[in-house]
């Protein structure tokens, strides 16, 4: 069985992460898209509302599923026993990044753990929740940037 995490902020859940959950969830058994709890952010949504808007917009994909946690990584991992991480890749700047982290999380992960690495639609290159927080709370149309019931919350929140 083929168990994945699909972690990150999702503050908002974007088109472009929606692309990488929809394209991961058919080589999985089961796609956990898990919300991080940072606390050196200050996000626009709590993790329970992020958690809630997710589950709402991947209602349609039975084998994914919504949870959050905050910590490492690589301990969420090994105490849920995931045999894979998805990383969505927008760009060789994103690739510098997500390769680092992966190498470190290796050395932690209990067991053997795979990385894959998704790359982007190309649609969806440009995208990242924090310039979509910017153009929305700026007046900008975000109008498929984000699913639908993301960007009524957002517009009744930012505007």
């Amino acid at each position: 069985m083929i168990k994945a995490l699909y972690a990150g902020s999702f503050d908002p859940l974007t088109r472009g992460h929606e692309n990488i959950v929809t394209r991961a969830s058919k080589f999985c058994d089961e796609l956990v898209i898990g919300v991080i709890e940072n606390p050196q952010k200050t996000p626009l949504f709590s993790s329970k509302e992020r958690v809630e808007q997710i589950r709402e917009a991947v209602k349609d994909m039975p084998n994914v599923k919504v949870d959050s946690f905050s910590g490492l990584l690589a301990d969420y991992v090994n105490k849920n026993g995931f045999n894979m991480v998805i990383r969505g890749l927008r760009s060789m700047l994103d690739f510098d990044n997500e390769i680092q982290m992966a190498q470190m999380n290796a050395k932690i992960y209990k067991e053997n753990v795979e990385t894959v690495f998704l790359m982007t639609d190309p649609a969806y290159s440009f995208l990242s929740s924090s310039m979509v927080k910017e153009v929305c709370f700026l007046g900008g149309d975000i109008k498929g940037l984000v699913p639908e019931n993301i960007l009524l919350v957002m517009e009744g929140k930012l505007k």
